[in-house]
């Protein structure tokens, strides 16, 4: 019997705070799942990150590579896709503009809800670069919830099935509608998320043989909030007046994200501490259902090996940013010494950011300086 996939994506939510043990439901998730506590996102922007997990590749080679100008390169197959070709009914619930048809990302769901307001100037959100104004435009957790017991109750199929929710509301703004904890605006925005997560799996078990269903969690990348966290260093106090939340660094509060899998194979509550990449999910997600990928080519790996604990190779992990090309150019050249970037992070110990068409580059000592502010290279 196929097992189900149900795969949950907290979009924009940082790992320190997504796995800081306040928030209830991703709590009790992860004490029946494995969590990694050291994911690695491909890159700081909605769409390209998700590019990357759905596909199981880096954007070099799936094609998404900036905010707004690429599409997803039709030839690469995508997990829905895949799951589809093996019977799967495939569902989607999205909620925000960079999770619009337009990408592609749309390939192989047979119901796919984008549905999203127009920005409060009546303007279309698909068509601006700047990621706050975007932000704006966003279906709320309770209503993404709403849409998946539509979902559900409208389903006559007895086939497995996959569902993709798509939670938005750890995006700025940070005015969450009611306030079910955190310690701060951000956090409170991660427990409004949170809470309506809850709610879901509240009414899930009640018409899901979860016994039978793979759930997989994860963030497509994080936050910087400007001071609002010790390694925070965006804003023209902390001297980048370019990075407004995520998009033009690559520092660890944005690419560092949560990863969690909950299957009845898998240990619960089992933290691994090595490195991995959001560019496994796909991967790790297809050989937990049991589907052959021997003639796929992703970027990512299986990760069962690791969890099961017989491979201790950890890969590189690779992240590019160009959305500081875009923004320059939306901008008239606001912030001229804002690059696109790329970077690798090793085993945990290291991490190298290339400022391109640019000398400058960053090295940073992880063991030692957990927060990258002393610049190994200057």
């Amino acid at each position: 019997m196929k097992k189900n996939l149900i795969l949950i994506s907290l979009d924009t939510l940082r790992a320190d705070v997504g796995y800081s043990g306040k928030f209830p439901t991703i709590e009790s998730l992860r004490k029946k799942s494995v969590s990694f506590l050291n994911t690695v996102s491909s890159a700081p922007i909605t769409p390209i990150s998700h590019a990357s997990v759905f596909t199981g590749l880096q954007p070099y080679n799936h094609g998404v590579r900036h905010l707004f100008k690429e599409k997803l390169n039709p030839k690469h197959k995508t997990l829905s896709e895949l799951l589809k070709k093996q019977g799967y009914d495939t569902a989607a619930i999205v909620s925000c503009p960079g999770m619009n048809k337009w990408y592609g990302l749309s390939k192989g769901f047979d119901y796919y809800n984008d549905e999203i307001s127009r920005l409060p100037d009546g303007t279309n959100p698909l068509k601006t670069v700047d990621v706050k104004k975007r932000g704006s435009a966003l279906k709320r957790a309770d209503i993404v919830v709403e849409k998946a017991k539509e979902w559900f109750a409208n389903r006559k199929s007895k086939k497995p099935f996959f569902l993709f929710l798509h939670f938005f509301d750890t995006h700025w703004p940070y005015e969450a509608p009611e306030i079910y904890g955190g310690n701060n605006i951000y956090e409170q925005e991660v427990a409004f998320a949170d809470y309506h997560l809850g709610k879901f799996f509240e009414y899930v078990k009640s018409v899901v043989n979860l016994d039978n269903t793979t759930i997989v969690c994860f963030s497509d990348h994080g936050e910087d909030l400007e001071g609002l966290y010790l390694n925070d260093k965006g804003g023209k106090k902390l001297g980048h007046p370019e990075e407004s939340g995520h998009g033009c660094l690559l520092y660890d509060q944005t690419q560092k994200v949560i990863l969690t899998f909950n299957d009845k194979s898998l240990p619960k509550n089992k933290e691994i501490e090595r490195q991995v990449r959001l560019v496994d999910l796909t991967p790790t997600v297809l050989d937990l259902l049991g589907v052959k990928t021997s003639s796929i080519k992703f970027d990512g790996v299986s990760l069962l090996s690791v969890i099961k604990g017989r491979n201790n190779i950890t890969p590189v992990a690779y992240s590019e940013t160009f959305y500081p090309e875009e923004q320059n150019q939306s901008t008239n050249n606001k912030y001229p010494k804002s690059k696109n970037k790329k970077s690798i992070r090793i085993d945990n110990k290291y991490k190298v950011i290339f400022h391109m068409e640019s000398d400058m580059i960053e090295v940073y000592d992880l063991e030692k300086d957990l927060n990258e502010q002393n610049n190994l290279f200057l």
